[in-house]
């Protein structure tokens, strides 16, 4: 029984990095990851939006995760990747990040919280930072970020 206990409060997380910086996202709204495709420009788009691909008949928008954390771009690499997310039945997004390192589990030991009243206009996409070996990972609030895209339009 403990051991269902300790399995109920953790967490896995798909660690990314752009910018340097390494991310965390919750296992459970990757939809896909896919290589980096030819990109459609649509026009009059935020500027985080990069366009959209074409994955197996599927239309999806795709977003700079640099862009919108307000970073300069970056030449894309063989490690560039397409994150597919699926939120709350929302229609899928792309989130091209520079490279997809690992999946790690974590438990709510791991997670410190990351108070929300800093004037940082990205700090509500944060939802945490987690520990993880010597490893120091930002846990990003994909619900936070997924409701600003649907506010843009």
């Amino acid at each position: 029984m403990d051991n269902n206990a300790a399995n109920n409060d953790t967490k896995q997380y798909i660690m990314v990095k752009f910018d340097n910086e390494q991310y965390g996202i919750d296992i459970a709204y990757i939809d896909n990851i896919v290589r980096l495709q030819p990109i459609t420009r649509v026009p009059h788009t935020q500027e985080y939006f990069l366009g959209i691909i074409n994955l197996r008949g599927e239309i999806i928008p795709v977003m700079s995760m640099r862009r919108k954390f307000d970073l300069p771009d970056k030449e894309n690499t063989n490690t560039s990747r397409i994150l597919i997310i699926k939120y709350e039945g929302n229609a899928k997004i792309g989130m091209l990040v520079d490279e997809v390192k690992e999946v790690v589990t974590l438990s709510e030991n791991d997670v410190e919280k990351i108070s929300s009243d800093s004037p940082d206009s990205n700090r509500g996409y944060l939802a945490g930072v987690g520990k993880y070996n010597d490893t120091l990972i930002t846990l990003l609030n994909i619900g936070v970020i997924i409701n600003d895209i649907d506010n843009d339009f």
